[in-house]
């Protein structure tokens, strides 16, 4: 199979736990993409966020971010973006204020979040370092819903920190009732993205690679989140990271090493390296586009 489209996951996938990308993944994506392949980053950060990522690993295409809401090479002229309305959001904020968690409402050019503090501590470390830039600003209010009341905000996405997996639960199980306009996305057990309705990453997914003109059968797809899934399932090479859930592993065609043992790199030599490249294919004709 010839595969055209690399897409990554960047929390778990390409970048270590220290926050950082090693130079072997760096080389690797370099290497497809001297080989005509295209890359793309799929992931349920904030576009400025996902964009610094892209910027060091020399990425053109557009990215998919805020779980596919925002789908943009530049900010501000996205190719996608679809929001939660103002009054959605406002009433969404006002029934998880009354649960034990931290909420913040993800927009492209900032981010506002209550001030609540995480008793866990380990979470409450990781909650806010995303590796947003410096110019991203992050406002922190003593009350959302009163912020909102007096200046509405429609973002692409809501992250939920919860304290007890019970909470999640019951949170989710709640809001899927409440409304139609949203998407519950579960990360891990202490955590749920809300999008509008509709949104998924394999949803961004599949539309870049529909403008590009591919099939799901010429992705690469690699991650490790349970977010991840659907699109390691859709792709025709589905990846799951060492490091990720039995569950991702699972649904995997291939599982490579851990984020610290450079496992996209390792992916990438042992699968890319037997494709000759784009150009030469269309010489051949082998490919027609």
């Amino acid at each position: 199979m010839i595969y055209r489209l690399l897409a990554l996951n960047i929390d778990g996938t390409l970048l270590q736990t220290n926050g950082k990308i090693h130079k072997s993944t760096k080389d690797a994506i370099e290497y497809v993409q001297q080989k005509g392949i295209y890359v793309t980053l799929v992931t349920s950060r904030s576009f400025p966020s996902a964009k610094k990522v892209a910027k060091a690993l020399k990425i053109k295409l557009p990215l998919i971010t805020h779980q596919g809401a925002l789908i943009a090479s530049e900010v501000e002229k996205p190719i996608y973006v679809k929001r939660i309305n103002e009054d959605i959001t406002y009433d969404t904020v006002r029934f998880l204020e009354g649960i034990p968690c931290q909420i913040r409402l993800v927009h492209e050019q900032y981010s506002l979040a209550n001030k609540f503090k995480l008793q866990n501590n380990l979470l409450a470390k990781t909650v806010f370092t995303s590796g947003d830039p410096i110019f991203y600003s992050q406002q922190f209010v003593s009350s959302l819903s009163e912020h909102l009341h007096d200046q509405p905000v429609t973002p692409p996405k809501i992250e939920v920190y919860f304290e007890e997996k019970s909470d999640l639960i019951d949170a989710k199980k709640a809001l899927s009732k409440m409304f139609t306009e949203i998407e519950i996305i579960e990360l891990d057990s202490l955590r749920v993205d809300i999008v509008p309705s509709g949104v998924s990453k394999l949803a961004g997914l599949t539309s870049l690679a529909n403008q590009l003109g591919l099939k799901a059968r010429e992705v690469v797809y690699i991650g490790d989140g349970l977010d991840d899934i659907p699109l390691i399932e859709a792709a025709g090479l589905g990846v799951a990271m060492w490091n990720a859930d039995f569950a991702v592993k699972k649904a995997s065609d291939w599982v490579t090493r851990s984020q610290n043992e450079q496992g996209v790199a390792y992916m990438v030599k042992e699968h890319f390296r037997k494709q000759q490249p784009i150009e030469f294919l269309r010489k051949m004709k082998i490919i027609k586009n």
